[in-house]
């Protein structure tokens, strides 16, 4: 089975579902990744003078880290870090769709819309547009991931809400993902910051509680076609 994560930013796809990309690859899946921002320009007083070198290390990271989990190819994009909304939709959408053509996924997992970012938001509805479900396509799932520090941090003001339905055990791959997320050494933080690895942890295992087992990720499908 061929399974596609569709990320805004480099680390936004080990936050979301990093642990179920190691086990998918572990259980013999196909899974790819594209990236579609280059994640480090909105902290920079003038984005257009951005280090050349700082963003070839972004790009080695998600390289890096597409390897350590054991993805089989990864498509790095460049759009404008926390301004994809200056990006027309539909220059979003075709470079989902290109991604879609390629790999030819029956799963993609991606953001969910109702996210504090607003990057999150645009790709939730690219890839949403990319994975209509019409005859002869290949999509036939959607599933949609929290971000730490970003789902939680719109403290549900924003809808649609995240609600959960559909969970991952990861208790065999939880340190792989902590493991991946080190190589994203500048967006790491220390305890209590939920992107530091106490943070991952503890929600890896609330997650695992309320489903039964030791450590899990949480997803909502989009839609489920059988």
């Amino acid at each position: 089975m061929n399974v596609l994560v569709v990320a805004a930013h480099p680390d936004d796809e080990v936050l979301g579902c990093g642990g179920a990309i190691a086990r998918l690859a572990r259980e013999g899946h196909s899974v790819y990744m594209t990236i579609l921002g280059e994640g480090i320009t909105a902290r920079l007083p003038q984005p257009s003078k951005a280090d050349p070198v700082s963003l070839d290390k972004m790009r080695d990271c998600s390289r890096r880290v597409a390897a350590l989990l054991g993805v089989k190819e990864i498509s790095l994009h460049d759009l404008p870090d926390n301004r994809f909304d200056s990006v027309p939709l539909l220059d979003v959408i075709k470079l989902v769709e290109q991604s879609v053509e390629r790999w030819k996924p029956t799963i993609i997992y991606t953001h969910h819309p109702g996210d504090l970012n607003i990057d999150h938001q645009v790709v939730n509805r690219a890839v949403l547009t990319a994975a209509r479900p019409v005859p002869g396509h290949s999509v036939r799932e959607v599933y949609m991931f929290e971000v730490a520090s970003s789902t939680e941090w719109a403290f549900q003001q924003l809808g649609p809400v995240f609600t959960p339905n559909v969970f991952v055990n990861i208790a065999d791959t939880l340190a792989l993902k902590l493991e991946a997320m080190k190589c994203y050494d500048s967006e790491v933080r220390e305890s209590p910051h939920p992107r530091s690895p106490e943070g991952l942890t503890a929600v890896a295992l609330r997650w695992g509680s309320v489903v039964g087992c030791q450590a899990a990720e949480a997803f909502e499908a989009a839609f489920v076609i059988r």
